[in-house]
């Protein structure tokens, strides 16, 4: 994976292609077991003609490639993905810091139960499990958890 310092920029809608990519790479790698409910084209469709250009989205970049997804809406944290092979160098926590920069009020989002990982990385950054379904509502009809992070005090 390139090296340099790590970016994170707004996402532009040249930038659609890359985000799938690390959308599709990190989904697989995260959640080898699941069944997306989408096939590859109409989730590359998805994000470039809905979520790059209507949510606020978020790119990190480390030596000009795109590693990284943050997408908010307000109140929620709607996609945040990373490149498999950039885990664990805190590019997700940078990912993190920069959302509650930007909704201090407070943030919401929703993840698999069967991603552990998942649930200890937000965890770790201050969000608290406050809802678990049987999967009826998402399409993947996978279990899941919804999170939700207060500022302090």
């Amino acid at each position: 994976m390139t090296a340099g310092p790590l970016v994170l920029r707004r996402a532009r809608s040249a930038d659609a292609a890359a985000v799938a990519d690390v959308w599709l790479r990190s989904f697989d790698a995260a959640l080898p077991t699941l069944r997306r409910a989408h096939p590859d084209d109409e989730v590359r469709r998805w994000l470039r003609e809905v979520v790059v250009p209507r949510e606020e989205t978020w790119v990190a970049e480390l030596g000009g490639a795109v590693v990284g997804v943050l997408a908010l809406t307000p109140g929620w944290i709607d996609q945040l993905y990373l490149d498999p092979d950039v885990r664990g160098r805190g590019i997700g926590d940078r990912c993190i810091a920069l959302a509650q920069e930007r909704q201090p009020a407070g943030l919401r989002l929703w993840t698999f139960q069967v991603n552990a990982a998942a649930q200890r990385f937000y965890e770790r950054h201050g969000f608290v499990a406050v809802e678990r379904t049987d999967g009826a509502g998402n399409e993947e009809r996978e279990p899941d958890v919804r999170y939700a992070w207060r500022p302090a005090g």
